[in-house]
Parts: structure tokens; C-alpha cells; sequence
């Protein structure tokens, strides 16, 4: 069996893309009647691509505003697109927000919307409620993304703090019919999670969003306080007659896209082990990655080798130094610094977006070498880790991955390909010519 280490990771990292994107996954989900006056509206990094497939497969009127993050733009003819700031919420998404509501005021029974929804439409849709000005929201999500707090208790305070989120959208849009299609992006595809659920109902309370702020010691100004201890600042719950006419489907998922790119892997003769969607600290899930790539090289367990690893979800990186980087990044630094050059070991970690946290990379990729050539250089792993510098170092190295926005969203993607049995320690073997190359 021969193969290109590199080049089957970025390989797989395509397929996993590709299989999430909604030119692939929308338009089956569509309603078999699309005759007839409809109002799309969207929120996402997803939201103009899906937007796209509207306007190619609907036969009917067809009109609406949706928003994404910026550079994520499509070229829709009737459908509007919008760009807004991602992660933390800008002028311009709430000012979308604000339009988008309008949009869907004084609908009647016979009216139908369509919702467009994927990761990173909690930020991009921001719509602060009242008595709460945008700059505190962006106060508090800053830092909540500094924090260590998971996707589900960041939702959790976005959801309390907003106007739009929560059900309130599908509470606007009452009577009317709404179908909601999302791309998911969160460990366990909950839909009142995704984008902090802005069409369905939210089991979670203020009280428990307060909690969370005191959890992660995130100082609020008195209006915050005042207004989650107020009742008004109950989402839509459960259940909730405003709901009734509210249809919500999944139509992508990160288990989908691991499941594609197994079916690549396997295709190549690699058997393949999937973790599935995970949570928690970067660094320490990188350690989890580590011990079971270091077992199934040296022991042939729980797969023997030549194989690869998957896993997806999103995980959180608490910020503790001034470098650059996100969680994948942060991820991959944490596993060079853990297997320390373990001959035979390749590695992929990336964000399906294109984008990991606020930088101009998808990830990175990690070789045998990659831990020896850094040390060339003067950089420690170790040292770049309590830096949060996963970023600079694997551009020293030139192995970022840069693909630009992808359109779609199922968060993080990370594959570890162990080729095997290595004949001589990586110390005594010689360095391959790309690896020399690029020091």
C-alpha cells in the first residue's frame, strides 16, 4: 500500500467539507409543493450558499435577506445577502436582525418563510433585548470565547440576552408557516443549540445563564443583571402554541461528514476508527488523541495500523497567553508537544468553515517531522502551548491549511493517519527531502 500522508489528510478534509455542503444536502429536503410566494431568511456561515440552492431549485415568487459572515458572501439575484462580524457580533448584524424581523412581522396563515440556518448564526443574527446595548454583548461574548465555556452555555447566555434567539424568531413569525433548515455545527446536532435555536423552543433559563456567568467569573453590568432576573427574559419554551407551525429539520450533520470521509479512507485500504463528536479543552483532548495514536502504533490496539482516526465536535481553548490561533491549531501543538515526533504518526485538525477561531487558516497538519524541525528553529511546543501559538507555530513550519471559506459549517474535522511499523527511530532516520526543504 502507497500513499502521500499529507495528501490523503487533505483528501479526506475535502471530503468532509464537500459532504456538508448545501449544494449536496438542501435541496432534497425542500417541500415537494415549491409553487407558489415564499420569504427566505437566514443566519450563518452557510446561509448565502443555501440561499443559492433556493433560488436555483424554487419555482415559485421568491424573496428575503439572509447574513453571513463576511467573505462568506454568494451571488444571489433575488434572495439578499448580507455580511455581519463573526465571532463577536458587529453594527451590521444587528442592524440585519432588526430587518429581518421587520420581514417577517404582520405574516398571515397563508404566508410561508424559510429559515436558513447553520453555525455561527448566533453571532452573525444579533439582536441585543431590551435595555441591553450591543457593546455589552459583545462585552460578554468576548468573554465567554476567552472563557472555556462550551458552544451550549455561550448559547445558553446569547439565547437570555436577545431579542431574535431562543424561539422569539418563529414567535415573530406566527402564523405563518416557517421551515427551518440547519446545518448542524454542535456536538449532538441539538437543534436549540445551533444557532441558539432561534425558531424552536429552549428549555434553558435565565437562571441557568446566570449561573453560567458566575461559572466562568464574567463580570456583567447592572442592565444585564437586572434584565436576566427579570421574567421578560425567558425565551420561548417547549411546547409554546407560537411553535405549532414552526418545522424544523437537519439536513447536515458532523457525523455525516466523518461518515464520508471514512468511505474515502476505507476506499484507500485504511481501516478506520471514529471518536465522534467531542468536547472539552483543546490541549487535553489533543493529549486523549495522543494516547490512543501512541497505543495503536506500538501495540496494535484498539486498530491496527496502517489506519486513521476521526473525530469531530468543537472543542474550547481558555486563553492564557497572547498568541495567535485557534482551537485546531491549539489542538495540533498540544499533539505534536504530546507524541514528541512518534515515527509513522500524521495528523489533521481543521475547522469546516475555512476558518480557525478569527485567523485565515482552517487548521494545520502535523508530520513526524514536525516536532524536530521546530526545534531547528529555536520554537518549543511546550512553550508556544502556554502561549496560545498554535498559529505561529506551524506557519514557522509552513503547515497551515488555507482554503478560504468553505460555505458550510459542521465545525471541527481531525484526522490522525499512523502508517505503521517505522524501522528506525525518527532521531536515526533521515529527515524526507519536503521536510528539508522547508526549514
Amino acid at each position: 500500500m502507497t500513499f502521500d500522508p499529507q495528501r490523503l489528510l487533505r483528501d479526506l478534509f475535502a471530503t468532509a467539507i464537500a459532504a456538508a455542503h448545501p449544494r449536496q444536502v438542501l435541496a432534497d429536503h425542500l417541500p415537494a409543493d415549491r409553487s407558489g410566494r415564499v420569504i427566505v431568511i437566514g443566519a450563518g456561515k452557510a446561509a448565502a450558499a443555501m440561499a443559492e440552492v433556493i433560488e436555483q431549485e424554487w419555482q415559485g415568487e421568491v424573496s428575503g435577506l439572509v447574513v453571513t459572515r463576511y467573505e462568506h458572501g454568494a451571488d444571489c439575484r433575488k434572495i439578499e445577502v448580507v455580511e455581519a462580524a463573526h465571532p463577536v457580533p458587529d453594527d451590521a448584524g444587528e442592524r440585519v436582525a432588526r430587518r429581518v424581523l421587520e420581514l417577517v412581522s404582520n405574516l398571515s396563515e397563508d404566508d410561508r418563510v424559510i429559515f436558513l440556518l447553520s453555525g455561527g448564526g448566533s453571532s452573525l443574527l444579533a439582536l441585543p433585548a431590551e435595555g441591553i446595548s450591543l457593546q455589552d454583548k459583545q462585552a460578554i461574548n468576548k468573554a465567554l470565547l476567552k472563557s472555556g465555556a462550551t458552544i451550549g452555555e455561550m448559547n445558553c447566555v446569547r439565547k437570555h440576552l436577545s431579542a431574535i434567539k431562543g424561539g422569539r424568531l418563529a414567535k415573530a413569525c406566527w402564523p405563518a408557516t416557517v421551515y427551518t433548515y440547519a446545518i448542524s455545527d454542535v456536538p449532538g446536532d441539538e437543534a436549540t443549540v445551533i444557532a441558539s435555536g432561534p425558531t424552536v423552543g429552549d428549555p434553558t433559563t435565565s437562571a441557568e445563564a446566570l449561573a453560567i456567568l458566575a461559572r466562568y467569573e464574567i463580570d456583567i453590568p447592572a442592565n444585564v443583571r437586572a434584565w436576566l432576573q427579570d421574567p421578560r427574559s425567558e425565551t420561548v419554551k417547549p411546547g409554546d402554541p407560537v411553535l405549532a407551525r414552526s418545522h424544523f429539520q437537519l439536513i447536515a450533520s458532523p457525523q455525516q461528514s466523518l461518515d464520508a470521509a471514512a468511505a474515502k479512507a476505507e476506499a484507500a485500504g485504511l481501516p478506520v476508527l471514529i471518536l465522534g463528536d467531542l468536547e472539552g479543552e483543546s490541549r487535553d483532548v489533543a493529549k486523549v488523541h495522543a494516547g490512543i495514536a501512541r497505543q495503536v502504533q506500538l501495540h496494535g490496539q484498539p486498530i491496527k495500523p496502517p489506519c486513521v482516526i476521526l473525530s469531530g465536535g468543537e472543542t474550547t481553548v481558555t486563553v492564557r497567553g497572547n498568541g495567535r490561533g485557534g482551537r485546531n491549531a491549539e489542538f495540533l501543538l498540544s499533539l505534536t508537544e504530546s507524541l514528541k515526533g512518534l515515527p509513522g504518526v500524521y495528523a489533521l485538525a481543521g475547522d469546516t468553515d475555512g476558518i480557525d477561531g478569527s485567523e485565515d487558516n482552517a487548521g494545520a497538519i502535523m508530520t513526524p517531522y514536525s516536532h524536530a524541525r521546530a526545534g531547528i528553529k529555536g520554537l518549543s511546543a511546550r512553550d508556544e502551548l502556554d502561549d496560545n501559538n498554535g498559529y505561529g507555530y506551524f506557519a514557522a513550519l509552513d503547515e497551515l491549511i488555507v482554503t478560504g471559506p468553505t460555505r458550510t459549517n459542521v465545525n471541527d474535522f481531525r484526522a490522525i493517519l499512523i502508517v505503521g511499523a517505522v524501522d528506525a527511530p525518527l532521531a536515526a532516520a533521515p529527515e524526507p527531502a519536503f521536510a528539508r526543504d522547508k526549514v
